[in-house]
């Protein structure tokens, strides 16, 4: 994989056409599987939510339309996404609770246990070292605080696995790269084919130190909702 394919750069040059190219390569169904993502957290009152690979803010702004007395920090290292997202907040009434900053998920920097929870959807999958961001997940969330991780990946081979994959590898790439005039959306299909499968990518949470629930599949399993709680009595 290029390196670059996996950095800001390559975000900041769809930035504009982002949240326009996931409403229609998803038909709409990415609104929900970010709101599934967030029920699964369960923010509460007066907690602290990190967003890695936030993008323009959705995970965010979903964080706070669930459970408004939280707060948000969201981690992206695309600048462009950051400066539409930065908009979007700033037009919600829950402006003042999400702060959205550049960063790196491979080293977050902030202290250990900082978070009450952490959030990542659909960024794991771009970054180089994945072990690495698992760890740093681990470090800054609290003895029985949520990670929840939401990924694109393989869809099984079965009748509804075979339409979910054609419309991964067929259709999204081909519309990306239409509407976007750009080689990115390209790269999704490879990125996909390059992701472990579900029960693979689970034992890479645990080796990180989490306990994992069971994967929650979404659209025909095109999507996995991976979940992880960081034990009681960890040691940062």
């Amino acid at each position: 994989m290029d390196a670059h394919l996996g950095s800001g750069a390559m975000f900041d040059g769809i930035a504009p056409r982002y949240d326009l190219l996931n409403r229609l390569m998803s038909l709409g169904t990415d609104r929900l599987w970010r709101r599934r993502l967030v029920e699964v957290l369960a923010p509460e009152s007066g907690q602290r939510i990190l967003d890695l690979a936030t993008g323009t803010g959705d995970v965010a702004l979903e964080v706070l339309r669930q459970q408004p007395q939280a707060k948000v920090i969201g981690l992206d290292p695309s600048r462009a996404m950051l400066l539409i997202g930065r908009a979007k907040v700033a037009r919600r009434k829950w402006g003042g609770a999400i702060q959205l900053l550049e960063g790196d998920a491979q080293r977050i920097p902030f202290p250990d246990r900082s978070f009450d929870g952490v959030t990542m959807a659909f960024g794991i999958r771009n970054v180089l070292d994945r072990p690495a961001a698992l760890a740093e997940m681990v470090r800054v969330t609290r003895p029985g605080g949520r990670v929840c991780v939401l990924e694109l990946g393989e869809p099984p081979e079965n009748w509804k696995g075979r339409m979910a994959r054609f419309h991964v590898h067929r259709v999204v790439p081909r519309m990306g790269a239409l509407l976007s005039s750009g080689r990115e959306y390209l790269y999704l299909q490879d990125s996909i084919a390059r992701f472990p499968a579900p029960g693979e990518f689970v034992k890479q949470m645990a080796a990180a130190g989490l306990a994992v629930d069971a994967p929650l599949a979404l659209s025909f399993g095109s999507v996995h909702l991976f979940t992880g709680r960081v034990p009681q009595g960890a040691v940062a």
